[in-house]
């Protein structure tokens, strides 16, 4: 992951790390969140994986048509209460496994500015074939 193109240098400026969180189901499912394993060995210093919450238990992306997508994760994830004040002015980067159709890392990443991120990025680890 850090020798993609400019990963070194979002790394550099991120303030914080966040995995992408899975739902309590799928984590007792799987025994492991592989976006904090990334994270951890990326930053453990700057992982912060209780700041962004999983809220519902969608179906998998992977699962999904496209159109689908675009909208199965609306109201998924929300900023821990406690957290919401420290994010201010933070530049984040979310860490996620798999990029398909961007649809986690949006909804991801507008809940954060919401909650008044200066700046939200991505770093994944793989992308799916168009």
């Amino acid at each position: 992951m850090v020798s993609a193109p400019f990963a070194e240098d979002a790394l550099l400026q991120a303030d914080v790390l966040i995995p992408i969180p899975l739902s309590k189901q799928r984590l007792s499912q799987r025994g492991f969140n592989q976006s904090l394993i990334l994270a951890h060995h990326l930053s453990r210093a700057k992982t912060q994986s209780q700041t962004l919450l999983r809220m519902i238990d969608t179906p998998p992306q992977s699962s999904l048509k496209r159109s689908q997508r675009l909208t199965n994760l609306e109201g998924a994830f929300a900023v821990a209460p406690l957290m919401a004040l420290p994010l201010r002015g933070q530049n984040i980067l979310l860490i996620d496994d798999v990029l398909t159709s961007g649809a986690t890392l949006n909804f991801a990443a507008r809940v954060l500015k919401q909650a008044g991120a200066a700046h939200v990025g991505a770093l994944v680890l793989a992308k799916t074939p168009e």
